[in-house]
């Protein structure tokens, strides 16, 4: 399988749904860092990779490594590089914004 580059975009926080729902204080995820990037050369969870995010995010990895896209077929004019998808991990919360890559070899 080809190398891949997994890119930390943006940590999110829904501040409203926190209030209402959330009974501590909280900001966005501490796990990761923003621009922060892991390199994988099969599907092995990077170390130190939210295991949460690991899970929501894999089957998007596992396209992509394999040479699928998301900018063809069903998927049609979806992303503008056929290498890579913009996904993220489904905390409701605090949500993080990744982006998956195809590197060439």
């Amino acid at each position: 399988m080809p190398k891949c580059k997994i890119t930390v975009l943006k940590r999110t926080l829904n501040e409203d749904i926190a209030k209402e729902f959330v009974d501590m204080s909280i900001g966005p995820c501490e796990s990761f860092k923003e621009g922060q990037e892991f390199i994988l050369d099969f599907a092995q969870k990077p170390e130190g990779f939210c295991d949460w995010a690991w899970n929501d995010i894999y089957k998007t990895y596992v396209t992509i490594a394999r040479g699928g896209n998301f900018s063809e077929d069903m998927f049609k004019d979806w992303m503008k590089d056929n290498k890579s998808m913009i996904t993220c991990c489904t905390d409701g919360v605090r949500p993080v914004i990744f982006k998956v890559e195809r590197l060439e070899n």
